[in-house]
């Protein structure tokens, strides 16, 4: 069967692999659609630090069921949590097996998706009468839903979220969905035309606004009850704690790729939450689907690229050449 690999920094291609056998319970999947994340594209630029060559990319994925087991008929499509777990570790012991220490996601530390066929444990597939294009999206939504979970937002909150890529779009859709108003924060008109799509009450284009005062002005003085920091930046890191309310919450999704450093008088002074947000559990997948199935997510806006496999390693080119061109590109493997 034809794959998609990553052979070094910078040199993708279609090779041909042997096809997977479904063993030890998993499930044969035929891959009909997989969406490029930015750890994908990271991959591609040799920037990702937890992937080893060759490695063959993809965990936002639609599939098929080739031959119905565990109580998913064949051709049932499904979209697929890409995340492993020990079950020991501590968080796996403590009910929070999205932030396994071992944890081995597709297309990072094992082998994805960009392949014709896959083999998958039934407990990581979620069935649902989605089109290709809305299941692949369901993965990368679930990781903003689990920061909204995190934060613990509800309909009396006012969240703002820092960062509107494809994460920080499902942390202002997982806010909107529970009521909350959000604020949208980046320095990408077009892509806070995308958020408002998804939900958002605001929008502050920090490059041109003043962050501060447009925060203080749409919240009656107050900051932000929830900082969501979807960026990943030490900028955007101590903006969290600077902007967000007395007793607020700060959920970083995003993590800085240097040192960061803080004014610690904030987080006692204002008496702060602050959580990190790794992945997703089960209970995000399921909510994102119902998000998608009640059509109340701008899916096609949110698509930029449709390739085929074969275009797949030029893609991949072209985003990390023009990065700004694109929001999701996905790859019809149908």
């Amino acid at each position: 069967m034809k794959a998609l690999v990553l052979h070094n920094p910078g040199h993708a291609s279609i090779e041909t692999i042997p096809e997977p056998v479904a063993t030890n319970g998993n499930i044969l999947l035929k891959v009909r659609m997989v969406g490029l994340c930015g750890s994908d594209l990271n991959s591609f630029r040799g920037l990702n630090p937890l992937v080893s060559f060759p490695r063959i990319p993809g965990h936002e994925v639609c599939a098929t069921v080739v031959q119905g087991a565990s109580g998913l008929a064949e051709g049932t499509d499904v979209a697929l949590s890409p995340y492993t777990s020990c079950g020991q570790c501590a968080s796996c012991r403590r009910g929070r097996p999205n932030a396994c220490q071992f944890n081995q996601t597709l297309g990072v530390q094992r082998d994805g998706a960009l392949t014709e066929f896959i083999a998958m444990p039934p407990e990581k597939l979620y069935p649902a009468k989605l089109t290709p294009k809305e299941l692949c999206l369901v993965e990368p939504l679930t990781v903003g839903f689990h920061a909204v979970a995190r934060g613990r937002v509800t309909a009396d909150d006012t969240v703002a979220v820092f960062g509107c890529g494809g994460v920080g779009l499902g942390a202002v859709a997982g806010s909107n969905s529970r009521g909350a108003k959000t604020i949208c924060v980046d320095v990408d008109d077009e892509k806070l035309k995308l958020a408002r799509a998804a939900g958002g009450a605001h929008t502050i284009n920090n490059r041109k606004e003043f962050l501060h005062d447009r925060l203080l002005d749409l919240t009656e003085g107050r900051g932000p009850d929830i900082v969501i920091e979807a960026v990943g930046t030490p900028a955007t890191f101590r903006a969290a704690v600077e902007e967000v309310a007395f007793t607020g919450r700060v959920v970083y999704i995003g993590y800085a790729k240097e040192p960061v450093s803080y004014e610690t008088r904030l987080f006692v002074q204002k008496e702060l939450d602050v959580v990190g947000s790794r992945n997703a559990q089960p209970e995000d997948f399921r909510a994102v689907i119902r998000l998608l199935e009640e059509r109340r997510f701008p899916v096609n806006e949110v698509v930029s690229l449709i390739v085929p496999l074969a275009e797949g390693p030029s893609a991949l080119r072209s985003w990390s050449e023009s990065p700004s061109r694109f929001t999701k590109i996905l790859v019809s493997l149908a």
